[in-house]
């Protein structure tokens, strides 16, 4: 501000993490690392610049600070461009959210490698057609956030994560299969055993085998929660208030219009206990709150950061999020379908004939126009039984009818993510095969 800002804020991020990957039992990677890096970005007027770095010393941040000035004078003019208003600051007790658990931290390599270790060969010995490894991981990490701004906000939170994954092969006939598993949590001593890893990547990679493709037709199709999540994503994309912006959202111009089924409850909520995504505030340091995205199929909110909702005439929800070194964008916290009451056995035993999603495969998903059409694997469903498993297929739909066509929400939601979702059921959708 001395040097002729009219308004700025920096943001600080560091910390530690850690990862290792073995393979077939011997150790592939081993990395550990501490971090930090420092954003600042300036407004002179209505134009504005974000500059980084990772030198923390005061001659540095002096040129730094000089010149993200000189490329903010130097930036076109926008009148919507500056700080969120100082309303929004309002605290309302988020910040004493549990979201640090470094005691992963404190645990040997060895010891984090050995779980690695147990994990990969909890799948092999699962069964003799597991005959090979992609791998199995384990990471951890610390990360502290800091925020200041010109208006007079200050604040910081720390956040753990841990992971563990096992990634099998298995082979039958000298047909080839591999899948996955994992847990993941900001507590580490919350992760479900290496061993019930393992062996949830066994039974996932050996479901696999025998797959053959099915000739093409229209049939129910019913997403697993990982699939599921995965579509979500897509719609978490469409409510983004950059998105909006561009006018690149199948749902642009659609609040308080039916655009689901009933079944259909989204919320954005960055208060979750637990949740990955979860945090006192936003990267302009907006306190966090949960967001109602779609209840019971009307869409009620967008999700917003400040820039986005001074453009559109609305309030922001808390939604910015960045990269310390880039400009903050609209973004999702923990969203999520809200769970239903069906049991995943109960979607199953009501096809007559169908598909059963597992994963999703390419990128073949239009947001402006909602056209949709993914690769996919998975086992078809026959007089309410699994029958056999599928791969190289497609299945294809526009999500605004997808959406309207969810019969179905199931109990059994799983945070994997920071975008989670039940087992859910769409009526009608083109599986192209044969």
């Amino acid at each position: 501000m001395r040097a002729g800002a009219t308004a700025a804020e920096v943001m600080v991020r560091e910390g530690a993490e850690f990862s290792t990957s073995v393979r077939m039992g011997s150790v592939e990677k081993l990395f550990e690392a501490n971090f930090r890096q420092l954003g600042v970005r300036v407004f002179h007027g209505n134009q504005t610049a974000v500059s980084a770095t990772s030198d923390f010393s005061s001659s540095a941040l002096r040129s730094l600070t000089q010149d993200a000035l000189s490329m903010a004078r130097a930036a076109g003019q926008d009148a919507d461009a500056g700080l969120p208003s100082k309303e929004l600051y309002h605290r309302n007790g988020s910040s004493r959210l549990a979201l640090c658990f470094p005691e992963a931290q404190q645990l040997p390599p060895d010891e984090k490698i050995s779980r690695a270790r147990r994990c990969e060969d909890a799948s092999l010995r699962f069964d003799p057609r597991i005959n090979n490894s992609e791998g199995a991981s384990f990471s951890d990490s610390v990360t502290k956030i800091t925020y200041a701004n010109s208006i007079g906000i200050c604040d910081s939170y720390s956040r753990s994560l841990a992971t563990l994954l096992a990634c099998p092969l298995a082979e039958l006939d000298g047909n080839k299969q591999r899948d996955y598993w994992l847990s993941t949590s900001l507590d580490a001593s919350k992760l479900q055993s290496p061993e019930d890893v393992g062996e949830e990547a066994a039974r996932r990679t050996l479901r696999r085998l025998g797959a053959r493709k099915v000739p093409t037709c229209e049939a129910p199709v019913l997403f697993d929660p990982r699939a599921a999540a995965s579509l979500l994503s897509h719609v978490a994309d469409a409510v983004s208030g950059t998105a909006l912006l561009r006018k690149a959202s199948f749902l642009l111009d659609r609040l308080e219009a039916r655009v689901a089924s009933p079944e259909v409850t989204i919320i954005d909520d960055a208060l979750l206990p637990g949740g990955l995504g979860s945090r006192p505030f936003d990267s302009e340091g907006i306190p966090s709150r949960a967001t109602p995205v779609i209840e019971e199929g009307i869409l009620r909110n967008y999700l917003l950061d400040s820039y986005a909702a001074r453009r559109l005439g609305r309030q922001s929800t808390g939604n910015s999020t960045r990269q310390v070194s880039g400009a903050p964008a609209a973004g999702p916290s923990n969203f999520y379908l809200k769970p239903g009451k069906v049991s995943p056995e109960d979607m199953i035993a009501s096809m007559k004939s169908g598909l059963l999603v597992t994963e999703l495969i390419g990128f073949g998903v239009n947001i402006v126009s909602g056209n949709y059409s993914q690769g996919a694997a998975g086992i078809w469903i026959e007089d309410g039984r699994l029958a056999y498993p599928v791969e190289e297929i497609t299945i294809a739909g526009n999500l605004k009818d997808m959406l309207l066509s969810i019969e179905a929400v199931g109990n059994d939601l799983q945070i994997l993510s920071e975008i989670f979702a039940p087992s859910l059921k769409i009526r009608k959708m083109v599986v192209s095969g044969n």
